[in-house]
């Protein structure tokens, strides 16, 4: 089971929030953050190159002083103010008809190292290395991680009985997303929630922030090794995260767009694809996938219907049977040349939130040259893929809406 704890949340008074919080680091270029960022933005502690003129690479030794600056600042001004006890906190986010309700807590860095957080994508040693650097300097986690688990009934009654009530933040967010904030503070229901996630939650599934997980259990075995006198309790052992119960939540599609056709022309893709795929085109309409294995293809000013024909994909293989996998060996890689999608330069990625329409408009800029739109995996294939030590493809899972940085931080002292 998983070891989780309260924590006493370094977080805004309820007047500031709405200045405070802000998109997570990793959604906004430095340009957009210094175009976004008010006075008391998070951003300036984020992603504090902002604040230099002109700007500085964010991995400037001085960059990094800035956000400790900052933080401290942050602190002094009571723009952030740390709560008199340990809580736990709900946390709701709503996207047109649907919302998801998450608990913020602390999840353990055990938990990780044995394999109870479970992850289903690989990560890279420089991010690892820049998040590390971010949670070092600052003692401090300050944006969670997102992380799924199945669901339970005892905590499900809990954030039922919870979010009847008053809320400390309520507010909606410049993509007319909304965002509500509950604080637990009842000892006896901190104690259920303890108790339900030690004896009844196996496992943790990350959903996104593999490289903020893997920072923060970096930085606690740092701690670790260097404390004689370590008990496995010294909140350096915990990391803040924000846990959905798996059925709240969606996954959005997560599509390709290519520069060129690998020296084919239009009807020497298609010719190819035929292979197969069984090829239809639709007409000038946006075209989207209708069910797994179903890919949605614009090229030319002209969408096309491609299903992949039986026998080309492997039902029992849970990667083998992924569509960004079949995708990938059938199309980009056999037809079009591309092998690596972590470094080949010819391809890009397309997160569903900006619909069929942006991959449209980026084949007609003339900037690329075929886009493909996939159906979205699903939280079975991912829970599927992590529970048997599998990793996805890159660029596979979208999650929306993003967690809101600022609402919460968690120091390590």
């Amino acid at each position: 089971m998983v070891r989780v704890k309260p924590f006493a949340a370094v977080r805004p008074p309820k007047d500031l929030v709405t200045q405070v919080a802000a998109p997570p680091y990793d959604v906004l270029s430095s340009v957009e953050a210094f175009k976004m960022a008010g006075e008391k933005s998070l951003l300036h502690i984020t992603k504090p190159e902002i604040d230099f003129d002109p700007m500085l690479p964010d991995h400037d030794e001085r960059v990094y002083a800035k956000a400790v600056e900052n933080f401290r600042k942050w602190q002094a001004e009571g723009w952030l103010k740390r709560d008199p006890k340990e809580c736990y906190y709900v946390y709701s986010q709503t996207m047109g008809d649907r919302t998801q309700y998450g608990i913020v807590l602390c999840a353990h860095t055990d938990d990780y190292a044995e394999g109870r957080i479970k992850k289903h994508e690989l990560t890279r040693k420089d991010k690892e290395d820049d998040r590390m650097v971010h949670v070092r300097i600052q003692n401090a986690n300050i944006e969670p991680v997102f992380f799924a688990f199945k669901d339970n009934p005892g905590l499900a009654a809990i954030v039922s009985r919870t979010v009847a009530g008053p809320s400390e933040y309520r507010f909606t967010d410049e993509n007319g997303f909304g965002h509500e904030f509950w604080v637990i503070d009842d000892d006896a229901t901190i104690a259920e929630i303890t108790r339900i996630f030690t004896t009844q939650v196996e496992a943790f599934y990350v959903a996104d922030g593999h490289h903020r997980t893997a920072a923060a259990a970096r930085v606690g075995a740092e701690k670790r090794a260097a404390n004689p006198h370590h008990t496995g309790d010294e909140e350096y052992n915990f990391f803040m995260a924000v846990c959905f119960p798996e059925s709240e939540l969606k996954i959005l599609d997560y599509n390709r767009v290519v520069k060129d056709l690998n020296g084919l022309d239009e009807a020497g893709l298609l010719k190819a694809l035929a292979r197969d795929f069984e090829v239809k085109a639709e007409g000038s309409g946006i075209y989207t996938p209708a069910a797994l294995h179903n890919f949605s293809m614009y090229l030319g000013g002209q969408w096309y219907s491609l299903t992949a024909k039986p026998g080309r994909f492997d039902d029992k293989d849970p990667i083998g049977v992924l569509d960004v996998t079949i995708l990938s060996n059938l199309v980009l890689d056999r037809i079009l040349g591309i092998k690596d999608l972590r470094t080949d330069k010819r391809i890009d990625f397309v997160g569903g939130i900006r619909g069929l329409g942006e991959l449209k408009a980026r084949v007609d800029s003339g900037e690329m040259k075929v886009a493909f739109a996939l159906y979205p995996v699903s939280m079975d294939q991912l829970i599927a893929i992590a529970d048997t030590g599998n990793i996805m493809p890159p660029k596979t899972t979208w999650f929306e809406p993003k967690l809101r940085s600022g609402l919460a931080i968690h120091t390590l002292d």
